[in-house]
């Protein structure tokens, strides 16, 4: 009598999983990262006693855009599709006469009825199909508690420092390979796997990423104050960092990366004002303005000065004046003397390109000589008279600031320096 009810239950279960099957996913929402697919069951179905977890032969499973599908017979992934449209699954162990003929559908069901009873009745079978979000995961906040170490390089002024950057803004993700999603994090679950179960993960080797691609951000000269607006230099940075975590365990990629602000400390960013400063100053020219900002305030500052008189301040500003060894009037004098000698080297110019007019001759290396031969090297190419000596360039005289030629000043008598 048991083995006539087994035979029984086995019959009813194999007609009922007869029917093919419409199977689709709503809307996948920016929280879900996967989600089991489950068959559509109208009001007018009769299928209403199909089996759980069984997928007939010929059955339709449809794929929206930004998803993919996966079917999973018996624990091992038989097809994946990520091309938006029907597709219908004509390779499932479960048959159904509706599909593949009616001959071949009643001796497959025959043979699978047979199965069914050496298993009490049960199917001992599971398929099932999973619909993965590969939409860009946005709105994923970030924020640096201890600030990052990030080397600042300007090549213009030597500078090559490191300090301390915070930052925070937003990036988003996407699954780019869904079956090493699958297969790595979320498995085998029952209903659906949201995007909270991960994202703590995801963030934190995020953070960790940042200190090296910061490290290739800053080689390329970017400043910290700039990061905003080299997003995707991070980004693409990023991504490379990420490679071995996210990509290889979790089959995910950083799609798009903001920079909502980037700061650093106070005492930082004096620090590097003061050296930015200091590189300026090594120009004569800039230091010798300084300097004469700086008498200038001086003067006022003296001026305004009632406690120990005018005078007391005036003189104390000349003693610093003569202590320090120079004054406005040397470094202007270095100024125009570094400009001078960049005037008398030899502008070499490119040969002009074919169709084009010849170059012009090379400006401040050109000399005449006493025949008359203009020469451009050390020797007259026609007498053999070597080229004249220049004549001594003027100096500033450091006390009175008098221009001179001679080895004295014209002006106060002070020895040429």
């Amino acid at each position: 009598m048991g083995l006539l009810q087994v035979a029984k239950g086995a019959l009813d279960t194999v007609l009922a999983d007869q029917w093919r099957e419409y199977f689709y996913c709503d809307a996948l929402s920016e929280n879900v990262l996967m989600k089991k697919g489950t068959p559509r069951k109208a009001k007018n179905n009769f299928n209403t006693k199909g089996t759980d977890n069984i997928i007939s032969n010929g059955s339709v499973i449809a794929v929206n855009e930004g998803q993919c599908m996966i079917i999973v017979d018996n624990g091992a992934i038989a097809e994946v599709s990520a091309e938006p449209g029907q597709f219908v699954w004509d390779s499932s162990t479960e048959p159904s006469i509706f599909y593949g003929g009616l001959k071949k559908g009643i001796v497959d069901s025959f043979n699978q009825w047979k199965k069914r009873v050496g298993f009490g009745g049960d199917t001992a079978t599971d398929q099932r199909i999973y619909f993965f979000n590969t939409k860009d995961i946005i709105g994923n906040k970030y924020g640096t508690q201890n600030p990052i170490p990030f080397r600042l390089i300007d090549r213009n002024i030597n500078l090559d420092v490191e300090f301390g950057v915070r930052c925070h803004g937003e990036y988003s993700y996407r699954i780019a390979d869904p079956i090493l999603f699958y297969k790595k994090v979320c498995g085998n679950v029952t209903d659906q796997f949201t995007r909270d179960r991960i994202d703590s993960q995801l963030k934190s080797e995020l953070l960790t990423a940042l200190q090296p691609a910061f490290a290739d951000v800053s080689a390329k000269g970017i400043r910290y104050s700039e990061l905003p607006a080299h997003a995707d230099d991070i980004s693409e940075a990023l991504n490379a960092h990420l490679t071995d975590s996210w990509g290889k365990n979790y089959g995910v990629e950083i799609s798009a990366f903001g920079v909502s602000s980037a700061t650093i400390s106070d005492e930082d960013a004096q620090k590097i004002q003061t050296l930015q400063l200091n590189a300026t100053l090594r120009d004569p020219g800039m230091a010798g303005a300084t300097l004469a900002a700086a008498q200038a305030q001086a003067m006022k500052d003296a001026a305004n000065n009632t406690s120990t008189g005018p005078m007391m301040a005036f003189a104390g500003m000349n003693m610093a004046n003569m202590a320090g060894g120079m004054n406005m009037n040397n470094l202007y004098g270095m100024a125009q003397q570094n400009q001078q000698f960049a005037a008398q080297q030899p502008q070499v110019t490119q040969a002009a390109p074919q169709g084009t007019s010849a170059p012009q001759k090379m400006q401040g290396a050109s000399w005449t000589c006493e025949c008359g031969s203009e020469n451009s090297g050390n020797f007259c190419t026609n007498c053999g008279k070597p080229k004249p000596k220049p004549q001594n360039t003027g100096w500033f005289c450091p006390e009175c600031g008098h221009e001179n030629n001679g080895n004295f000043c014209t002006n106060c008598g002070t020895k040429r320096p």
